[in-house]
C-alpha cells in the first residue's frame, strides 16, 4: 500500500474538505512531503455532527451482541491488513516497522476486548424496601463522542476511544492527528468495511484548536476524550466543564523508575532500556527519571548505558533499525535544549546527546547522569530518547522525589523484596505502577493517571464507564 492523500470520512463517505484545503504530510526520516490530508472547516464539522446524531440513534438500537459481531470483523480486518498499514505508519510517524506492526496488531486485541466487554455492561437489581417495588440501575450510552488523539501512537490512541464508544452504543467524531493521518484512517476503514452504519463513525482533520473549540461546546456532543499534553488538556477540560460534558483525559507524564539496591540490576536495565527508547521515547508512560539507590548506582549506569549505545538508529523501514526518527523537528530541538541545560547544571552525558545527521529527525539514545533537580528535563516531560539517572539513599527520599512533580501517570520500581515492593506501590502517587516488569497498557487493565496526568481510564472495565450513563428506574406494581 503506497502512501496516498488522506480524506475525511463523514456520514459514510470518504471526501475532501468543503474548502478544498489540504495539509502536507512529511516523512520524519527524510523530511520529504509524502502526501496531504484534507482540511475540515465548520461546514464539514456541522455535517459530521448531524451524521453522528443520526448514527447514534441507529447504533444505540443495535444490541450489544450484534455490535460485538461487527467490531470483531473490524479486528479481523486489522490483522489481515497489518502488513499494508504498518508501512504507512512508519512513513508518517518515524517509528520502526516492527513497532508499527505491533501497534497495528495490538489494535485488533483492543477491539476484540471492548467488543466482548460491551456485551457485559451490566446493570443491577436493587432490593426494595416494600413488596411490589422493583428498583433497577441500567446502563445507557452517553451519546455522540468527540475524540482528540495525538501523533505518537496514531492507531493505538484512536482505537481505545473508538472501541469503547462503539461497544457502549455511542457514535463518534474522531479528530485524528494531521501529522500522522493515514494509519488512523485505515483503522476507520476497517470498521466501515466491517459494517458499521453510516454516521456512527466520522473522521476529521484540520486546525486542532478550531475543531476542539467548535465540537466540545456543541449540544450534540455529550462526551469528550482527549489524549495529549497537560496544558491543552486543562484547557479542553475547562471548556467541557462549562457545558457539563463527560470527559476522559489522558495527559502528560514524567514517570519515575526506581531501582533499589536489592534489585536484579541487569534485568532492570534491560527492561527499562527497552521501555525508554521504544518509539524514540515518545511515549506518555515512558520511564524518564531513573532513581537508583547508591549501592547499585554505578552498575546500573554501566548496564543501561551499554544498552543505549547498542541501539541502532535509522529509517524505520530498515529491518536493522531498532529506533526510528522522532516525529517532528520540535522534539529534536526540545531534546537538544534539555541535554544542554542538564550539562550546564553539572550533569554528565554517558551516551548520545546529539542529533544524527542533517536529514531526518534522528537523535541518539541519550543517557544523562547525576542530574540535579533544577534541570529542565527533571521538571518538564522530555518526550524523547532521553534518560535521566540520579542516585538516592533512602526509601523516604526516593518516595518524595517520585511524588515531587504534579504528574501521576505511570511509575516503575525494581526490588527483590516483597515488603519494599508493597511499600513503594502504596507510596507512589500514580495511576499505574509496574514493579519488576513493564506490565502496562494491556486492553484488560486500567490505563490512566491522576493529578496533572488526567482522569478516567482508557483500558479495563473502567474505560467503559466513561461512555455509559447509569439510569435508576423504580417501578411499583398497580
Amino acid at each position: 500500500m503506497t502512501y496516498s492523500n488522506v480524506l475525511l470520512f463523514i456520514d459514510g463517505k470518504w471526501r475532501g474538505g468543503s474548502s478544498g484545503k489540504t495539509i502536507p504530510v512529511l516523512d520524519p526520516a527524510t523530511e520529504e512531503t509524502i502526501g496531504t490530508v484534507a482540511h475540515a472547516d465548520i461546514a464539514d464539522l456541522d455535517e459530521a455532527l448531524a451524521a453522528a446524531d443520526r448514527g447514534f440513534k441507529q447504533w444505540r438500537a443495535v444490541s450489544p451482541f450484534d455490535r460485538a459481531k461487527v467490531m470483531q470483523k473490524a479486528a479481523a480486518l486489522m490483522r489481515e491488513r497489518a502488513d499494508l498499514i504498518a508501512p504507512l505508519m512508519v512513513q508518517e510517524q518515524g517509528k520502526t516497522l516492527v513497532e508499527a506492526k505491533m501497534e497495528t496488531m495490538a489494535s485488533a486485541d483492543i477491539i476484540e476486548w471492548f467488543a466482548e466487554e460491551g456485551r457485559r455492561a451490566y446493570g443491577r437489581i436493587i432490593p426494595a424496601r416494600l413488596p411490589g417495588v422493583y428498583q433497577m440501575a441500567i446502563k445507557e450510552p452517553v451519546g455522540p463522542v468527540a475524540a482528540f488523539t495525538p501523533w505518537n501512537f496514531p492507531i493505538n490512541q484512536v482505537v481505545r476511544k473508538l472501541s469503547a464508544a462503539l461497544a457502549s452504543g455511542c457514535s463518534i467524531i474522531v479528530k485524528a492527528p494531521e501529522e500522522t493521518p493515514a494509519s488512523p484512517a485505515e483503522l476507520i476503514r476497517a470498521f466501515v468495511d466491517a459494517g458499521v452504519p453510516s454516521g456512527v463513525i466520522n473522521l476529521v482533520y484540520g486546525v486542532p484548536s478550531e475543531i476542539s473549540q467548535y465540537l466540545i461546546p456543541h449540544p450534540i456532543v455529550r462526551k469528550i476524550s482527549f489524549t495529549g499534553s497537560t496544558n491543552v488538556g486543562k484547557q479542553l477540560a475547562g471548556l467541557a466543564g462549562q457545558h457539563m460534558k463527560r470527559v476522559t483525559m489522558e495527559l502528560g507524564g514524567h514517570a519515575p523508575a526506581i531501582v533499589f539496591d536489592d534489585a536484579d540490576v541487569e534485568s532492570a536495565a534491560k527492561i527499562l532500556s527497552a521501555a525508554k527508547y521504544r518509539n524514540a521515547g515518545q511515549v506518555c508512560i515512558s520511564p524518564t527519571r531513573f532513581l537508583v539507590q547508591k549501592g547499585v548506582y554505578k552498575q546500573f549506569i554501566e548496564k543501561f548505558t551499554d544498552g543505549a549505545k547498542a541501539i541502532k538508529v535509522g529509517n524505520g523501514m530498515d529491518k536493522d533499525s531498532r529506533m526510528g526518527a522522532l516525529a517532528n523537528p520540535r522534539r529534536v530541538n526540545a531534546i537538544e535544549e534539555m541535554v544542554q541545560d542538564a550539562k550546564a547544571k553539572g550533569a554528565t552525558i554517558t551516551a548520545g546527546g546529539h542529533r544524527i545527521g542533517n536529514k531526518g529527525y534522528f537523535f541518539e539514545p541519550t543517557v544523562v547522569t547525576d542530574v540535579p533537580k533544577d534541570a529542565r528535563a527533571m521538571n518538564e516531560e522530555p518526550f524523547g530518547p532521553l534518560a535521566l539517572i540520579s542516585p538516592f539513599s533512602t526509601f523516604d527520599e526516593v518516595a518524595s522525589e517520585a511524588n515531587r512533580l504534579p504528574f501521576g501517570l505511570a511509575s516503575y520500581a525494581f526490588t527483590s523484596s516483597t515488603k519494599t515492593a508493597t511499600a513503594i506501590g502504596s507510596a507512589i502517587e500514580s495511576g499505574m505502577v509496574s514493579i519488576n516488569s513493564f506490565g502496562l497498557a494491556l486492553p484488560e487493565v486500567p490505563f490512566g493517571g491522576i493529578k496533572d496526568s488526567g482522569y478516567g481510564s482508557e483500558g479495563g472495565t473502567e474505560a467503559m464507564e466513561g461512555y455509559l450513563n447509569t439510569k435508576f428506574i423504580t417501578q411499583t406494581g398497580v
